[in-house]
Formats: C-alpha cells, structure tokens, sequence
C-alpha cells in the first residue's frame, strides 16, 4: 500500500499524511456482512456524558469480521477482494468459500485476489492459512492468537503485527510466543493463529493534521485538569498553566482517587503466571 500527502493551501493540510486506497480492490462492502451499530456519543438517556472526550464521528457501517473459524475447517476459500474497514486500522479481505459462503478476515501482508486459503491441521504452511500452535513451525510470525483454546482470535489484530513463535515446552504443552510488546508468554500448544503478518503497514505514518479529522473518528479535544476550574476538577484553579497544586499525589477527576504515584492493585493479575520475559526488562 501506499500514502499520500497534499498540497499545502491551508495551514492543516501542510502536514497531513493520508491513504491513497490503491491496495483496495472493492470500494463498496458486502451488504450481508454489514450492520449498522447505534452511537450514542457516550452519554446516557439523561443526555449527560457518561465518558468523556469522546463523540459520535462520522457515520459508518460494522463489517461483521470473523475472527473463529471453527465450522471452516478444512474448507478452501478464495480471496474475492481487498477492502477498507473505518472500525479498525487493519485491512479486510472477502473470502468465497468452497460450500458458498462468504466472511471477512483480517487481511495478510502481500495479498493476492484470487489466492486460495485454508484452515485446519491438513492446511499447508503459507500466509494466512489458520493452525494450531502445535502445528506450526518456530520461527513463523502468526497473528489474531487465541488466549485459551477454542475461543477466538483476541490478540495481534492491528495493522502491521505479529508475534513469533521461539520456543515449546513439551512437558506442559505449551508454546511460547515473543509478542510485538518484545514480552515472551507462554500459550496453549492447541490454540489457534493465523501464519504471517497483518497488512498496513504504512499505518504509522499517517498524520491527522487538523482536529475535525479526529472529530471525524469519534475523539473529542482532552483537556488537562490544571487547565479547568476547581470545581471541575481536583487539579484546576490557580491561574493559567499552572501546577496542580496537590502536595500529596495526582488526583482523577472522580476525587480523590489516586491516579499515579501509589500502586492501588491487590495482588497480581490470573494471566501474569504466563509471563515467562516481562517486556520491561532490558
């Protein structure tokens, strides 16, 4: 895929980076994986904010992307198109399955139309075909990883990730994984993943450039509170930029929550038995 940038006429557009979309195939989405979700911009049927600097943003329709694949199980299916998908950073592709059927995964890096994909132990191992854990090679990069074994992929799912296997633990069953956050974490061998890496890669090098851009994808301008009144917030009053005038520690907005400095979680958490290199370490 590529990017784009444009002409400077106005002060906002001098710096701002978008897609061209030449790596999609299809500009219209599916109508039967398709649903409309309602927005309330987070605020309750009393009209008050339930959550702030959040908003509704531009209209947008759901892609229904399947993310298990279970009752696809040694089925061939053929990419049908390339798509874009406003929910998520990642791009989608359309498969047309051997019994008719037709569902959205997340597309792979270096997709071709017209490729044919598969999942299951049988599969080959090539970009996209979806195994277990303890069927696929060390050294391969997978993504959309389950946490526990036939549930359905929750992990690696934006653009340009993957986790590499690097390494099995025969005794126990279970597989560890070096995650994009460079932390290694022990895995069920009979988890599913999908072989290779997510698309996009030019993500990261977008910029928004103006702020209606952001509106546009539901963010609302984040106000500081040193910035608000005192009745506002903890942290407001006193004039201008100024500190939060706390001897203490940092507040939240709800009162006299601590909000950092004071580590306030009892015990640790069920999964950090997992963790066999934490990704703070050096």
């Amino acid at each position: 895929m590529a990017i784009k940038k444009y002409k400077p006429y106005t002060p906002s557009r001098r710096f701002m980076v978008g897609y061209d979309f030449s790596d999609l195939t299809s500009k219209k989405p599916e109508k039967s994986l398709v649903v409309s979700l309602w927005r309330t911009g987070w605020r309750n049927n009393q009209w008050r904010v339930t959550s702030r600097w959040m908003w509704w943003g531009h209209k947008r329709l759901y892609r229904l992307v399947d993310f298990i694949w279970y009752d696809k199980i040694d089925i061939p299916a053929k990419v049908a198109s390339v798509e874009y998908d406003p929910y998520r950073t990642a791009r989608i592709a359309l498969l047309n399955y051997a019994d008719w059927e037709k569902r959205y995964v997340l597309a792979w890096k270096w997709i071709v139309v017209g490729e044919e994909v598969m999942s299951g132990k049988d599969s080959p191992i090539k970009a996209w075909n979806r195994k277990q854990l303890k069927d696929i090679p060390e050294g391969m990069n997978i993504f959309a990883l389950e946490v526990t074994p036939f549930s359905k992929g929750k992990l690696i799912k934006t653009a340009w990730s993957y986790a590499s296997i690097v390494g099995r633990d025969e005794q126990q069953k279970k597989v560890f994984i070096k995650m994009p956050s460079r932390e290694v974490r022990k895995f069920d061998e009979n988890c599913w993943a999908t072989i290779w890496e997510i698309w996009n890669d030019q993500h990261k090098n977008i910029v928004i450039g103006k702020a209606w851009r952001q509106r546009w994808m539901g963010k609302k301008p984040r106000v500081l509170g040193k910035n608000m009144n005192p009745v506002d917030h903890p942290h407001g009053g006193w004039e201008w930029h100024s500190p939060i005038g706390s001897k203490r520690w940092p507040k939240s907005f709800a009162w006299k929550n601590v909000s950092a400095g004071i580590k306030t979680r009892k015990g640790g958490k069920w999964s950090t038995k997992f963790i066999v290199s934490n990704r703070n370490k050096k």
